[in-house]
């Protein structure tokens, strides 16, 4: 009685070591697409993935059921780190140190991204997980936006502050920053127009209004 109480406890456990190791297989072949990519990489086939996942061919197709399904769980994977990585920046002092900080960690985050970028640029059809994360990645810039710059939005009427602020989300997000650095700008350049940008878009909400 006792043998066969402690059966289904032992087969629970091992399912859940089944699940936990196939989970982890998952990520390790994913990372090894990101890694690819960090190498310059923008071609993926399924033995490069395997080599560098240290595993087999097999494996990966086991756990992925093509490969258009494992880059977009890559790039999905990618995108949520891009979140973890816009931390908290200043929200009062002066102009020019907020606008330096926040110029500095896009630019570096901006960079970092652009391979991940140009390989969902790639996909056909990216799927729903890609689009959610995405949302999630854009709506949190321009909400840290208005958190860094309430100072000077909070001086504009509601419909000037949300053209100001869509204007500052527009060129401190990846489409402007891809423009810049495929025009030829160098990274430094790219971060100094960005901030020339910044700057001039905020210096709109020190002008009093019209007609007074």
């Amino acid at each position: 009685m006792n043998e066969s109480a402690g059966r289904p406890r032992t087969e629970g456990r091992a399912a859940d070591g089944r699940a936990e190791r196939g989970r982890q297989s998952r990520v390790k072949i994913a990372e090894a697409v990101l890694s690819l990519l960090d190498d310059g990489e923008s071609a993926f086939p399924a033995e490069r993935v395997a080599e560098r996942a240290g595993v087999s061919r097999r494996l990966v197709f086991h756990h992925f059921a093509d490969m258009s399904e494992l880059v977009e769980t890559a790039i999905t994977r990618r995108l949520e780190q891009l979140i973890e990585q816009i931390k908290p920046l200043p929200t009062s002092g002066p102009r020019a140190t907020r606008v330096a900080a926040l110029t500095e960690q896009r630019a570096r985050i901006l960079e970092w991204i652009t391979p991940a970028q140009l390989t969902l640029m790639r996909l056909a059809t990216p799927g729903d997980r890609v689009a959610e994360v995405t949302r999630e990645v854009l709506d949190l810039a321009r909400a840290r936006l208005a958190e860094i710059f309430a100072e000077e939005l909070e001086r504009l009427p509601v419909s000037r502050r949300s053209e100001v602020l869509h204007g500052l989300d527009a060129v401190t997000t990846w489409g402007a920053w891809y423009h810049w650095r495929s025009s030829g700008l160098s990274a430094e350049s790219a971060a100094r127009t960005m901030e020339t940008a910044v700057h001039a878009l905020l210096a709109t909400t020190d002008q009093p209004p019209a007609g007074s």
